[in-house]
């Protein structure tokens, strides 16, 4: 019984990250080149903020109840994509000082070499 939750849980969580565009647009931003889209991408957070906003309007207005499910995931991909430009800025930032480093080992060598 546990092995199949688990197993059902593992392939739901394999078909939702390559699927869902949230989730695809997250793996994009965090490639190398698309690092630099994470400020940008965080502007989607508005439109699913004022979707979330728009059906708790009209569910308090007598609509259907099972919205709320959709309320909840239009506020969850919202905060999903606010966290994405500070995350994708401390990665950005991180990947360039290894990038420094890597420039300045590469340049120490070459040095090495023609002293040497």
């Amino acid at each position: 019984m546990f092995r199949s939750i688990w197993i059902t849980s593992t392939h739901t969580r394999g078909f939702l990250r390559r699927y869902m565009p949230t989730n695809i647009l997250i793996d994009a931003v965090r490639t190398r080149r698309g690092l630099k889209w994470g400020i940008p991408a965080m502007l989607l957070a508005v439109p699913y903020f004022l979707i979330a906003i728009t059906l708790a309007d009209h569910i308090q207005s007598g609509g259907p109840g099972w919205l709320n499910l959709v309320v909840l995931l239009t506020i969850w991909n919202g905060i999903k994509m606010l966290w994405l430009g500070p995350i994708s800025l401390i990665l950005l930032a991180r990947v360039r000082i290894h990038e420094h480093g890597q420039r300045r080992e590469d340049h120490e060598a070459e040095t090495a070499l023609v002293r040497g």
